[in-house]
Order: structure tokens, then C-alpha cells, then sequence
């Protein structure tokens, strides 16, 4: 079974997505910030990573540019999509540059949500 690690600081959204996946077969874990993934990452494996930009503590921009630089080259090359409302009108470009795979916008869509875990995760 393929593993979701979920950071979105808002419970609705984390609970959708998690609802969703898991019809899908897939295993969640969710936390509310970049810096309890940098937790979880030391200390597990995952196959996919779901970022919420706009996160307390550690946002996802940072989060996702410490994970492209973790010394284990497995977890630096963890696909990770970014998900959005764009408060800061970030580009495709930008998510590009700053490490992520794919982003995913605010409100999500829930086939799309499906087909790009699959697609990061097959």
C-alpha cells in the first residue's frame, strides 16, 4: 500500500483528502505544518507528499526546498505537490523552482487530486 503524507493546516480539507485517498487505497498520515513533516520524514518512509503552501511555522515553500536538500536521496527525491488557494499568486513556475512535482489548487478537485497521486505514486 502506497503512503500519503498530507501537511494542510486546515481539518476539512485534510479530512476530504484523506477520505478520498484511502477509497483509493492509499495509506494518510496528516500533520499541520512543514516542520512535523521534516519530523515524520527523519523517521519514515513515504511515497508521495500532499503541501499546503500556506502552513503556521513552516510553510510549504520552505518545507518542500529542506526536503530537496536532505542528505538521504530517496527523501530529497520524494514527489511532493503543492496545494494551493494562491493567496500569494505563486506560478506553476515558481512551485517548479522551489522543488515540487505538481500543484494542485484550492478548491480541490477531487479527480484530479486521484489522478496526480497515482500518476507521482505508479
Amino acid at each position: 500500500m502506497k503512503r500519503v503524507l498530507i501537511a494542510e493546516d486546515s481539518s476539512v480539507i485534510q479530512n476530504l483528502a484523506k477520505k478520498i485517498l484511502e477509497f483509493q487505497n492509499f495509506e494518510i498520515t496528516a500533520v499541520k505544518n512543514g516542520e512535523q513533516v521534516m519530523q515524520l520524514l527523519d523517521k519514515e518512509d513515504f511515497d508521495i507528499l500532499l503541501l499546503d503552501i500556506n502552513m503556521p511555522i513552516m510553510d510549504g515553500m520552505e518545507c518542500v526546498k529542506a526536503i530537496r536538500q536532505l542528505s538521504d536521496s530517496k527523501k530529497s527525491q520524494l514527489p511532493v505537490v503543492a496545494i494551493t488557494g494562491n493567496a500569494k499568486n505563486y506560478t506553476d513556475t515558481d512551485f517548479k523552482e522551489a522543488g515540487f512535482n505538481d500543484a494542485l489548487m484550492k478548491p480541490l478537485n477531487f479527480d484530479r487530486l486521484v489522478d496526480v497521486v497515482k500518476g507521482l505514486t505508479e
